[in-house]
């Protein structure tokens, strides 16, 4: 049985923006506030990046994060109401996500594991295009990829990055990942692919001397990388809250209409 609203536990966590902070300082005196580890749920004050911020540091925690619009996007966010904050917490829809496992080699040899809720991509480190060889479940499928960079997105980074790179958005709900290339020069009608969510994506760099290639992993960058594995890590459960009638399920379908 759910806990009802006056037993919820909450932490609040801020971004570093003044009015993340005044609206933290605002909350805690209304509704208390616990440490992270004693709470049911950990509600983010900022934008997005924030929430991407906050979603990395509880991976282990398996605790569901609630965040509240104090930042410019806020995309993943619900609307910053002070108001009814218990009840609408009670209430709220759950998104589990999952998310991206890199494994980065360098030049140097050395190997570097990051996990990423949006996106990996490899970019370009100099005016030099970069060369990549692409490769799904040990398969190569474009032998040499000219562009800026290509990036492998999940469901949830489908609408950030991916979607400036002119990738597919994709459904919440959709066991699929997408590959986009970032400014493709040939093959010049690349537009990517969807993959399947098992899909394990190996990416080359060619020419690495000429072509020095950086990886990131949401806020985590690798530079020059010979090698970059990407998969879908489902030992790694996320939970995301939304206010009801507002789930992100349903702010992705209606991102596919927008102007």
């Amino acid at each position: 049985m759910p806990p009802q609203p006056d037993q919820i536990r909450l932490a609040f966590t801020a971004s570093d923006r003044p009015e993340a902070q005044e609206a933290r300082a605002r909350l805690i005196r209304r509704y208390g506030d616990c440490e992270a580890a004693d709470a049911d749920v950990i509600v983010a004050l900022g934008g997005d990046g924030f929430m991407l911020e906050t979603l990395h540091g509880h991976l282990d925690s398996g605790k569901p994060i609630y965040g509240m619009n104090r930042g410019s996007v806020g995309f993943l966010m619900n609307d910053y109401v002070e108001d009814a904050l218990l009840e609408r917490i009670a209430a709220a829809e759950q998104a589990i996500i999952y998310p991206l496992s890199m494994v980065a080699l360098d030049e140097t040899g050395r190997t570097h594991e990051a996990l990423a809720i949006n996106e990996v991509s490899l970019l370009r480190q100099t005016r030099q295009t970069a060369k990549l060889r692409v490769s799904i479940n040990s398969k190569v499928q474009i032998g040499e990829l000219v562009c800026d960079g290509v990036l492998v997105a999940t469901p949830t980074g489908s609408t950030a990055y991916n979607l400036s790179a002119h990738g597919p958005i994709i459904p919440i709900t959709a066991q699929a990942l997408a590959l986009t290339p970032i400014s493709a020069f040939r093959p010049r009608r690349l537009r990517g692919a969807l993959l399947s969510h098992t899909a394990k994506v190996t990416i080359d760099v060619l020419e690495r001397e000429k072509r020095p290639v950086s990886a990131v992993a949401d806020n985590f960058e690798v530079r020059d990388v010979i090698q970059v594995k990407i998969q879908e890590n489902r030992e790694r459960r996320l939970a995301m809250l939304f206010d009801a009638g507002h789930s992100l399920e349903e702010r992705v379908l209606a991102e596919q209409f927008s102007g």
